[in-house]
């Protein structure tokens, strides 16, 4: 049996509710018709017009993907922007898109538990839970086994494949013990990090004052956006596979980060 777009939807939205989602944030289905059978899925972090290409190639008919293709409505749709012909070729092939973003940051087992996991964190729990469910929201605290800092500093940079692992050099953490750690864009839950008693929060997008601020009394490790949410790839395979095993799953192989390093 063939499924569509809003079987697949539906599988993506039961483990990561879209109730989950910001208030900024546009998750779900982007572009075209949930009743579609879905031949093959493309999954990716960003939707770019490589990506497109490579969807094309591969015969796939919708791409799943984290970050949202549309964030604001758009005015025209003229080919001006890389967004608008990434819209236009999608129609004009008949190829679906999706998103689920901070709903799938927030849910149960979602992008900071993947990376707990990774890291082998015991005693989860959430940083920032949700009001009612506090076994959702944004970041997770966990513990570890004792770690001198920088060993364990060069276990992340090994574990996520960074290039230039960003960190504070002012904290006066020698073993790490305690973990807090956000897929993203977690620097405003550094707070929150120090109030769990973490010794790092590992994130990314961490801005210079943030480092000024709270350096002290955290260490702080930028992996870097992409490098910390690329894994949400191997989650939207498992969720899609473990329902529907036959469905046929491609990682993207022209994904690239935006971000290069000299």
């Amino acid at each position: 049996m063939k499924q569509t777009v809003k079987d697949i939807a539906a599988v993506i939205e039961e483990f990561a509710p879209k109730h989950l989602q910001e208030d900024y944030d546009n998750a779900g289905l982007q572009v075209g018709n949930p009743d579609m059978e879905v031949s093959a899925v493309l999954l990716c972090l960003d939707v770019t017009e490589d990506i497109m290409a490579e969807a094309l190639n591969r015969q796939c008919n919708l791409i799943v993907s984290h970050h949202p293709l549309l964030f604001k409505g758009l005015k025209e749709i003229t080919g001006r922007t890389p967004a608008e012909r990434i819209v236009i070729e999608a129609i004009r092939n008949n190829i679906a898109i999706y998103a689920a973003h901070t709903n799938l940051d927030s849910a149960r087992e979602g992008v900071s538990y993947e990376i707990a996991h990774i890291l082998r964190l015991n005693n989860l729990s959430v940083l920032e839970p949700r009001a009612g469910e506090p076994e959702t929201g944004l970041g997770i605290v966990g513990d570890v086994q004792p770690t001198p800092k920088i060993e364990f500093l060069r276990k992340i940079k090994e574990a996520f494949k960074v290039k230039a692992l960003r960190y504070s050099s002012q904290s006066p953490q020698l073993v790490v013990r305690r973990v807090a750690v956000c897929g993203g864009s977690g620097a405003s839950l550094i707070k929150a990090a120090i109030a769990a008693n973490a010794d790092i929060i590992i994130t990314g997008d961490v801005k210079y004052h943030d480092f000024t601020s709270y350096g002290l009394d955290i260490i702080i490790a930028d992996i870097g956006h992409y490098e910390s949410e690329i894994i949400t790839k191997d989650l939207f395979s498992r969720i899609i596979r473990e329902r529907f095993p036959g469905m046929v799953t491609y990682f993207s192989e022209r994904e690239t980060n935006p971000i290069k390093y000299l």
